[in-house]
């Protein structure tokens, strides 16, 4: 097809591609490679400015949380039907639905670039139904943001190398008829694949999610690592009381600046240990006696106007460990873990829906 295209181009046809034309052709052929991408419907890419992020929200009516997509389409389908907030052509029934995905849409599975084109679809889409998405990142974000990659699947890692093939081909097509946005470097970069199918992936694994990388900047860098909405904080591991003193918006800030490569400096501190702000277990504990629930209140007081946190929980902690109201996350029991609110969940996913004091965890 490529040589086609150049084809046409050198028996003279260039008058054609003038300016408006060329920003037709790209518009398409961007539209072409997300498609391949999404595996289905997508859209534009956004600026490639980089807004910052807005920490504290208004309360919502109806708030939903989805926990670990960890690369697997099919559950992620499967929450956010249960959450109300697809319908079955995948597209945004949440009306003005608040929804929070807290955390860990990579590793594990073998769809992650699917999801991550398909939660920035529904983003907007809610946006335009006045409802809104917000997508956070995850210990295995910044993982991988950081080039390690211990938890991704042969297939996962494949897949980026795909993504990278779909990309050269976009820019190649671009650059035939000198479009704007046909990176060089990845028109060449079929071009020049090390023999190594496995290394090839982990490449092009590593150029697209390190700091500065294509997705990185497209999604994971537009994705909080911390939110309040309402009274309801939202993290993927747990906000410490030294993270309360360090500033929310300081760590979506500085997460923000080191994921899109603004930052010369490595990864913050806040997101590296067992204490990272997508690490902390202190609120989560296989053995309810280790549970941290004064730290707890103490980083709830610091931070004005909230009453609870809701973040991820491992599937072996159990419902006891909880330590109050003010901790929200599902376990592998069916008990209330609220006042009137119950929680049924079956790992690895949960949906929190909250509706005025009631938080439930539903999921199947």
């Amino acid at each position: 097809m490529l040589d086609r295209v150049s084809s046409w181009f050198r028996k003279g046809n260039s008058a054609y591609c003038n300016k408006e034309f060329r920003q037709d052709w790209a518009a398409f052929v961007n539209c072409f490679v997300d498609t391949l991408h999404a595996d289905g419907a997508s859209v534009p890419a956004p600026d490639t400015k980089i807004e910052p992020l807005t920490t504290f929200l208004p309360a919502a009516a109806r708030l939903v949380a989805i926990g670990d997509l960890h690369g697997d389409m099919g559950k992620t389908r499967r929450a956010f039907r249960i959450g109300g907030l697809i319908d079955h052509q995948d597209r945004w029934s949440g009306g003005t639905t608040t929804a929070v995905q807290v955390g860990d849409q990579l590793d594990r599975g073998d769809n992650e670039v699917q999801i991550l084109y398909f939660l920035e679809r529904l983003q907007k889409e809610a946006a335009a139904a006045g409802g809104a998405l917000h997508i956070l990142n995850g210990n295995h974000e910044t993982m991988n943001v950081g080039g390690r990659f211990r938890y991704a699947t042969a297939p996962g890692r494949i897949d980026f190398l795909r993504w990278q093939l779909v990309q050269s081909i976009g820019a190649s097509l671009k650059a035939k008829c000198g479009c704007s946005g046909a990176d060089k470097d990845m028109q060449a970069s079929a071009l020049h694949l090390p023999p190594n199918l496995m290394q090839a992936a982990n490449i092009a694994r590593l150029a697209a999610l390190q700091p500065g990388g294509h997705i990185a900047q497209r999604f994971i860098a537009r994705h909080h690592t911390v939110l309040q909405i309402g009274s309801t904080v939202f993290v993927h591991g747990g906000i410490l009381p030294s993270h309360a003193d360090y500033g929310l918006e300081r760590i979506n800030r500085e997460s923000q600046q080191w994921i899109s490569g603004q930052s010369p400096q490595q990864e913050p501190a806040f997101l590296g240990g067992r204490s990272a702000v997508v690490w902390a277990r202190e609120y989560s504990t296989e053995d309810a006696r280790r549970c941290d629930c004064n730290a707890l209140q103490e980083a709830l007081n610091k931070i004005p106007g909230s009453k609870r946190m809701v973040h991820w929980l491992s599937d072996w902690a159990q419902a006891h460990t909880f330590c109050t109201q003010s901790d929200l996350s599902c376990s592998s029991l069916q008990q209330p873990v609220a006042q009137s609110c119950t929680c049924l969940h079956v790992w690895p996913l949960f949906t929190l829906l909250y509706t005025l004091q009631c938080v439930a965890c539903i999921s199947v």
